[in-house]
């Protein structure tokens, strides 16, 4: 990624935390469907809904229309495969692995592999304060996300959830080096249109019959247009100004939000250790955002 400028910089660091915001949204939101409806199924069904929604944003204006003709398609597909992949590995690792345990590895995780990755092929390292801020963040999800307790978590859980970690990462690193080749809009809704043609064989395998539920309608749309469509909109905007790594860290922020909506609209109590992980979260995303990734051999 070239030099990108602070003015630019700082629109892809908004453009991020508000995607994080509003995926923080999800869990608070799959509170209003029925008790009967799948998870895969839901995840399967936010893919649709959320290719749908950028599928028309992207194809109501004319350089949307034209950006899908300079696409770098195989760049597309793997991307896609990787966030798909994410959302059904997540859900799973949930399931075995518990909310608490599955969210902070996979989530936590993230960054660490987007870091990893970012050093070891693009020589792009993290300086000494913004590894820190890394590390506090991460920290953070750790203590928010367990303090619901870990336990009965299951080894293949984590495995799942370490390895919906680097799919997620893996997408993000991908659609960042696509940043650029076509318009956001563009770029997110043929990544999530593969995404969801990778998903739908899951609706044939799940039960639907919680779909025909009035409550659950409202809720799906809102997850598949808003919290899908609308945030990875934003997130791909982000990716073309800021380096992937920094995206991901910058993606912890989802963890506070949903714990914020969880106190407030939920009702779950408030603990001091969720508080904690809360303030290290956002301690350390402040480092993250005000300090750039610098490729090996730059000063600054």
């Amino acid at each position: 990624m070239s030099a990108v400028s602070p003015s630019r910089r700082a629109l892809g660091v908004g453009a991020v935390v508000a995607a994080a915001g509003l995926w923080g949204s999800t869990g608070t939101i799959q509170t209003l469907l029925p008790a009967a409806s799948d998870p895969f199924a839901v995840g399967a069904l936010r893919l649709v809904f959320g290719a749908a929604a950028l599928l028309a944003l992207a194809l109501g204006a004319p350089a949307g229309r034209r950006g899908f003709g300079a696409l770098p398609w195989r760049g597309v597909v793997f991307a896609g495969l990787a966030i798909g992949a994410y959302n059904l590995l997540f859900f799973r690792a949930v399931l075995d692995a518990g909310v608490g345990v599955g969210t902070a590895v996979a989530i936590g995780g993230a960054p660490i592999w987007a870091t990893a990755y970012e050093a070891a092929f693009r020589r792009r390292r993290p300086g000494r304060l913004r590894a820190l801020g890394q590390a506090i963040s991460i920290l953070g999800v750790a203590l928010l996300a367990l303090a619901g307790g870990g336990a009965g978590a299951s080894l293949t859980g984590v495995i799942l959830a370490a390895l919906a970690g680097a799919c997620y990462a893996a997408y993000s690193l991908a659609t960042s080096a696509l940043g650029g080749r076509a318009p956001a809009a563009t770029l997110a809704a043929a990544t999530f249109s593969v995404a969801a043609l990778a998903a739908l064989p899951v609706l044939f395998l799940t039960p639907l019959g919680w779909l025909a539920a009035p409550q659950s309608w409202p809720a799906m749309l809102f997850l598949g247009v808003v919290a899908t469509g609308l945030s990875y909109r934003l997130y791909t905007a982000g990716l073309a100004r800021v380096a992937a790594s920094t995206a991901v860290t910058l993606a912890l922020a989802e963890p506070v939000t949903a714990w914020i909506l969880a106190t407030l609209v939920v009702g779950e109590p408030l603990t001091p250790q969720k508080l904690a992980g809360a303030l290290l979260i956002l301690t350390g995303l402040a480092a993250v955002a005000l300090v750039p990734a610098r490729r090996e051999g730059d000063q600054s």
